[in-house]
């Protein structure tokens, strides 16, 4: 049975690895979709990349096929690139993952995570608690 650093290996060398520098350079662009696999509590706390979408890491693959029932527009312009982070890289991986099992074609995924964003004085914008 592999372990979670397994599986985490295993996802990074099927979907696009960005470092945060990479997506420093186009987390504002109009064909870019950042999104944020973090628990809500985490991102009320911490806050977020300006403008990225939350999307709960155990609804990745509801949200992102087609045919599901929970299916989100947000998925739907597969010609833009799909980044997912996390707090560290590890749950993003996996949903990158995921997503591109299900069907999504353009999807990546932030090494080191927001932690890494942060560290890098990556810009952050506060999330309001709802």
């Amino acid at each position: 049975m592999p372990t979670i650093l397994e599986l985490v290996d295993q996802a990074e060398k099927t979907i696009e690895c960005l470092s945060v520098a990479d997506v420093q350079g186009i987390f504002k662009d109009d064909e870019v979709v950042v999104i944020d696999v973090r628990d809500i509590r985490e991102i009320w706390r911490e806050g977020r990349i300006p403008g990225a979408y939350h999307m709960p890491r155990g609804m990745t693959e509801f949200w992102v096929d087609s045919t599901s029932p929970y299916f989100k527009d947000m998925f739907a312009d597969t010609s833009k690139k799909f980044v997912f982070y996390c707090n560290k890289g590890w749950r993003s991986a996996l949903a990158g993952k995921a997503a591109q099992d299900v069907g999504l074609k353009r999807v990546s995924h932030m090494r080191g995570g927001f932690t890494a964003w942060v560290e890098a004085d990556g810009a952050t914008e506060q999330v309001e608690r709802k």
